[in-house]
């Protein structure tokens, strides 16, 4: 396999699931969900907490592992597993989100906040990412990458994309064809 390196650009929260490889965790420390959470800022409705802990990098770990055992699950025409619904619905009920009004540009605006502590409210934002994704009907159209020793997720915008990156893995499997057909022809 490639080195595990950050696939970002699909649905929140399949950037979420993506970021276990196979027997690799790109979330293992607070630095390293710093970095995703700086590629993922433009999408986060909030700064990402100036300092994250152990307890934070737990919870958005416990939120990915419970989304992918809910995708999975849909995926497959199952229904999620309760512990994955409990989950995500403890963790977004850790930060309730609130209706506000704002004065925003001369003019009333409603906007959605949540309280809590940054970490709960981090953690709230991506178990509401998950939700949005798994009762999405396209749900149905994700795909795992076409390349034999990848496992990463990817929403396909074309019917025909086979892979979660045409840089990543689609070089590499035409690379292997190209060998395969001109070493049998040695």
């Amino acid at each position: 396999m490639a080195d595990p390196e950050l696939l970002i650009g699909e649905p929140l929260a399949l950037d979420l699931i993506n970021t276990r490889p196979v027997g690799v965790d790109l979330l293992e420390s607070p630095a390293q969900l710093a970095d995703w959470l700086r590629l993922e800022s433009d999408r986060l409705p909030e700064p990402p907490p100036r300092q994250l802990s152990e307890a934070d990098v737990a919870a958005v770990r416990a939120v990915r592992e419970h989304t992918a055992a809910a995708l999975d699950a849909v995926r497959n025409g199952r229904r999620p597993p309760n512990a994955a619904l409990r989950v995500l619905a403890d963790a977004q009920a850790a930060a309730p989100a609130i209706r506000r009004l704002d004065w925003i540009g001369g003019e009333l605006a409603e906007t959605v906040a949540r309280l809590g502590d940054p970490g709960a409210r981090l953690a709230a934002h991506l178990a509401d990412a998950a939700t949005t994704l798994l009762t999405d009907p396209a749900v149905g159209r994700i795909r795992q990458c076409g390349a034999q020793d990848c496992v990463m997720l990817f929403l396909p915008a074309h019917p025909r994309r086979q892979w979660c990156s045409p840089e990543r893995c689609g070089n590499r499997v035409r690379v292997a064809r190209y060998y395969q057909r001109h070493k049998s022809t040695d």
